[in-house]
């Protein structure tokens, strides 16, 4: 990729994005510029990649193809606002902020701007995130894959309508809290069986990492892999039996429609 990339804010994510970019070599590290109000972290972010320290948001936004606002929700639409009169015609603003809609971010943008809204997981941190990419009608197809190329670099990514964000946030932007309590009530029953700590979180953390891997590279159902570890009579579907009659499954689901609810009330004005 030959574009200049920006980037406004420089915290978790977007060091998980940067990282991402250029370990998949898809540009080169001096293309990339960033200003965080922090210059310690410009500074680090120059020493550790080679990426172009900004002097300010507005020098960014003068150089970027592609600009990612990437500082707190609650924050990003008044550094847009002061940014916006240096910005590019055709450049491309990505925001990763939680909440934040693309007609709320075209009103202070305005109506004629290429925007995306894209919402990646925390375990982009480990080049395993799941990300929604959600682009207004102006961005093109080869632009919006550019954004889908971009997030693919520590994990997988798909384009996703807008109607469809509060799901997302249910299924992957909280849901690694869900599996992070299932990882651990698993270790707790470990440790009752008698095994040291550590090793527990080590078994459990990565039986859930192999089985989540098995749904995505067999393409079989999740049921029929659950099919295949539970022998007739066997230890695996007296677990099964406890986990329906305990309500798992309805758990999951109403945990899950509480939280897409919450989001979309978040995202009202």
């Amino acid at each position: 990729m030959e574009k200049k990339i920006g980037f406004i804010g420089c915290g978790n994510m977007s060091k998980a994005i940067i990282a991402g970019m250029i370990k998949a070599g898809q540009i080169k590290a001096e293309n990339i510029w960033v200003f965080d109000h922090k210059p310690t972290t410009n500074q680090a972010m120059q020493q550790q990649y080679g990426i172009t320290p900004a002097d300010s948001a507005r020098q960014v936004a003068e150089q970027a193809d592609i600009l990612f606002g990437a500082v707190k929700p609650n924050m990003l639409l008044s550094v847009l606002k002061d940014i916006v009169g240096s910005l590019n015609k055709e450049t491309v603003v990505v925001s990763i902020a939680a909440g934040i809609t693309l007609d709320s971010l075209a009103s202070v943008l305005g109506h004629d701007r290429k925007i995306v809204r894209v919402m990646p997981n925390t375990p982009a941190l480990v080049n395993a995130g799941m990300t929604s990419v959600t682009p207004n009608v102006l961005v093109t197809q080869e632009e919006a894959d550019e954004v889908v190329q971009i997030f693919s670099g520590f994990g997988q990514a798909a384009l996703v309508p807008e109607y469809l964000i509060h799901a997302v946030v249910g299924v992957s932007g909280s849901a690694p809290a869900y599996v992070f309590m299932f990882i651990e009530a698993m270790a707790d029953a470990a440790v009752l069986g008698g095994m040291p700590r550590a090793q527990a979180y080590q078994f459990a953390a990565q039986t859930v990492k192999g089985a989540a891997q098995m749904v995505l590279e067999t393409g079989k159902h999740p049921g029929e892999l659950k099919d295949m570890v539970c022998s007739p009579g066997g230890t695996t579907i007296e677990a099964v039996k406890v986990l329906e009659q305990k309500g798992l499954r309805s758990a999951v689901i109403e945990a899950m429609q509480q939280c897409m609810a919450k989001s979309e009330r978040m995202s009202k004005p």
